[in-house]
């Protein structure tokens, strides 16, 4: 449960699962719902024959018939979980994610994320901005963000990495965004923040690594190039996929055009991948995803 979650907030409520599949799930989480004088206003279910596992979202709203505060619907939904084996959580629609963004020099996805996130277009509260370099502590003061310069070195690694996690919990962090962030996370700290980390790359990897990859794509004439949004590991770049962009490549485009072109595809990328985690629209499934967009 993200922390600062509303008892019993107005608006709707989300429930997320996922189990082994088998019959009878829908009906006794449809049956709970009625039960407790709820009514579903979107439900989306996926059965992965694969793995022989079940996914399944629902929103909806409390009738005026019965008070039921998240906590009684916790635990009134809490033995039917036990009979299917779910792993579950329910949260407040309106419920705010509280966001700690990373950063390094690049600015573009730190903007789009602050202008979003100020705007209303993402269900967020960009409660700080992270970065080993100072150079965008003056974007995030124009929106009125918090910003912590935490400085790294190969000697200094496990230092910076500590106030990092002293900053999460004090700051009451739900969701950590590495929007282009240049520096690989530590096991120790990717293993802490699974499931709640998001990293935004450029999808031509690993013909083009290192410095100014979209110049290096634009000497060998790609003709696409794209985003990948995807929860971090300790495997560089090979977490679960959550968001693709991509966009064509003009033979007249010069490496400087390709550049933005493949800035603006982490933004999009960047940005709908939070959205719908910030939503509850992502379920892990091993090492990919189960995204209920709509």
């Amino acid at each position: 449960m993200p922390s600062g979650s509303p008892a019993a907030g107005a608006g709707g409520l989300i429930l997320t699962l996922s189990c082994p599949d088998r019959p009878g799930i829908v009906h006794a989480v449809s049956g709970f719902l009625s039960e407790y004088d709820c009514d579903i206003v979107e439900s989306q279910q996926f059965d992965d024959p694969q793995n022989g596992a079940f996914f399944m979202r629902v929103q909806f709203t409390r009738g005026s018939g019965r008070a039921n505060g998240l906590d009684e619907l916790r635990s009134g939904f809490g033995a039917l979980a036990d009979r299917f084996t779910m792993t579950w959580r329910l949260v407040s629609a309106t419920c705010k994610q509280r966001v700690l963004i990373m950063v390094s020099r690049f600015g573009h996805c730190l903007n789009d994320l602050l202008y979003r996130a100020s705007t209303g277009t993402l269900n967020i509260e960009v409660a700080g901005v992270a970065s080993n370099h100072p150079d965008l502590g003056a974007m995030a003061d124009g929106y009125d963000v918090p910003f912590w310069h935490i400085p790294v070195t190969p000697e200094s690694k496990p230092e910076a990495e500590a106030e990092l996690l002293r900053l999460i919990g004090e700051l009451r962090i739900d969701l950590v965004v590495l929007a282009r962030y240049m520096q690989i996370l530590s096991t120790g700290l990717c293993k802490q923040l699974e499931g709640r980390a998001i990293n935004i790359h450029h999808s031509m990897l690993p013909s083009f690594k290192g410095a100014r990859p979209y110049h290096q794509a634009h000497d060998r004439g790609v003709k696409l190039v794209g985003a990948t949004a995807h929860y971090v590991t300790a495997d560089l770049d090979e977490g679960p996929i959550i968001e693709q962009q991509v966009a064509r490549v003009d033979h007249l485009m010069t490496a400087a055009e390709v550049t933005a072109l493949g800035q603006d595809n982490e933004c999009r990328a960047l940005a709908r991948a939070v959205g719908w985690h910030a939503a509850s629209r992502v379920l892990l499934n091993g090492h990919r995803t189960v995204v209920f967009g709509r």
